[in-house]
């Protein structure tokens, strides 16, 4: 069983900047997106930012120009460059992969913390 695991969180000052990190286990085979989502005390999960296995790339409306979504495959490691952090942007940050040809699965981290505060 693949498992994705999530570092780079921790506190940061309004204005800051973080780079989170997600690395698979293993390699995955057949990957038709990654993507961060994250979850806020009282809020739904959100999708924060997507790369597809094209390349493409697409941004919740309160991160764009922000965030940054990357990927390295030789590391199977996917990344989230955040600037200009808020306390809007204050969550649990969860990474996905989205893979397999005929019956795809979802593969999920445990979560990294993100406070914005001063």
């Amino acid at each position: 069983q693949v498992q994705l695991v999530e570092s780079g969180g921790g506190l940061v000052q309004p204005g800051g900047s973080l780079r989170l990190s997600c690395t698979a286990s293993e390699s995955i085979a057949n990957i038709i997106h990654m993507a961060w989502y994250r979850e806020a005390p009282g809020k739904q999960r959100e999708l924060v930012a997507i790369i597809a296995n094209g390349g493409s790339t697409n941004y919740a409306d309160s991160v764009k120009g922000r965030f940054t979504i990357s990927r390295d495959n030789p590391k199977n490691t996917l990344y989230l460059q955040m600037n200009s952090l808020n306390a809007e942007d204050t969550a649990v940050y969860l990474c996905n992969v989205r893979a397999g040809r005929w019956n795809p699965n979802n593969y999920w981290g445990q979560g990294t913390q993100v406070t914005v505060s001063s």
